[in-house]
């Protein structure tokens, strides 16, 4: 498998189920990790690329629904769909508002497990893509000297070149050199990019696990 293969992780703890799985996943052009309980999965070293998680209910050890609570606390993006043999609207419930894909009922139909599978890697897909957006802006803005930051964050106010001036004790034309600086270094066509972009700074990244 290509690094660009999505990998989907089956955690069950009945070996046909995992086996079924396996075959079907596998068959469709996914790459496929199978474990028997929620302690082997988290022995594993994920892959670096879109994924998804396939998870039971109910298993010895740390159920499926404890595992979805552990994966929020760490604050871990994996997308989670649930299958159940026991499941209740409670508890499906419960896993949708706690950020479930989705969560569906042994025996479910091959087309809706696909289906949700499908839906699951996009949503980690543009998770990456947004990532990686970030990180190049980050590295554009680390570019920047004290000053074209200091214009810059005038700018993204909304500050005219002679307000950023008086501010800083500039002159104007000075102002407008480090405006433009700045543009060029963060790769701004326009001021709504630019304003954008200081908006992905500010705000907090999400730890990963």
């Amino acid at each position: 498998m290509s690094q660009e293969t999505p990998t989907v992780f089956v955690i069950d703890d009945d070996p046909s189920v995992r086996d079924g799985l396996d075959s079907l996943l596998r068959s469709v052009g996914y790459a496929v990790a199978c474990f028997a309980s929620v302690r082997e999965f988290s022995l594993v070293r994920r892959p670096d690329q879109p994924s998804c998680l396939v998870l039971d209910v109910r298993m010895p050890g740390p159920s499926g629904m404890d595992f979805q609570a552990e994966l929020a606390k760490l604050r871990d993006p994996l997308p989670v769909i649930f299958l159940t043999g026991h499941g209740d609207v409670p508890m499906a419930v419960r896993a949708m508002k706690a950020g479930a894909v989705e969560f569906l009922l042994k025996p479910f139909r091959e087309q809706d497990l696909l289906d949700a599978i499908r839906a699951a890697i996009d949503i980690d897909r543009g998770r990456r893509a947004g990532e990686a957006a970030l990180a190049e802006i980050k590295a554009c803005f680390e570019t920047l000297s004290m000053r074209e930051r200091d214009v810059m964050a005038f700018v993204v106010q909304g500050r005219l070149n002679k307000q950023i001036a008086a501010e800083l004790n500039l002159s104007e034309i000075t102002v407008k050199v480090h405006r433009g600086q700045a543009m060029r270094k963060m790769k701004a066509a326009t001021l709504a990019d630019l304003i954008r972009m200081a908006d992905r700074l500010a705000k907090p990244a999400i730890p990963r696990s």
